[in-house]
């Protein structure tokens, strides 16, 4: 899959997730922390050491869905937030801004798809580049304004 399919990918699921009162910002952090975590488990997989505890791994995210996925989903940021050194500086104040467990199931499943790791580093940047993008040109277009403009 392109850069720029997986773009358009994510970019659709973004708008399912706006809809639900779910804002850019948060999408794309939340996007994020589930990538870092199917990152993890690929490189795990592929032999590394990784210091994700396996109780809060992707491999586990994975297999829940409904309350049960919502539930790990929040306590895997919250404790993963705690953690020493990198891992905890990245997952700090860390919380689950999808509430519908629905769709994040659905997001799970969408970058369970793909093996990140494999992809080029551009090819990520791309990604997010492409989602900022996106982004400033439907504030541009209006489509992200809440309040009417005063002239």
């Amino acid at each position: 899959m392109s850069a720029s399919e997986i773009v358009n990918k994510v970019w659709n699921y973004a708008h399912v997730l706006r809809d639900d009162g779910v804002g850019y910002g948060d999408y794309v952090e939340q996007i994020t922390y589930l990538i870092f975590l199917k990152m993890a488990d690929e490189r795990e997989q592929g032999g590394q050491q990784v210091k994700v505890p396996e109780k809060f791994s992707w491999a586990r995210l994975v297999k829940l869905d409904g309350d049960d996925l919502e539930l790990q989903y929040r306590h895997t940021l919250e404790t993963l937030g705690k953690q020493g050194g990198m891992l905890g500086t990245i997952f700090r104040k860390a919380q689950n801004k999808i509430q519908d467990p629905a769709k994040l199931e659905r997001l799970i499943k969408m970058i369970e798809k793909e093996q990140w790791s494999t992809l080029p580093a551009d090819v990520k940047g791309d990604i997010y580049e492409g989602l900022l993008e996106r982004n400033a040109q439907d504030v541009k277009g209006g489509a992200g304004q809440s309040t009417p403009r005063v002239h």
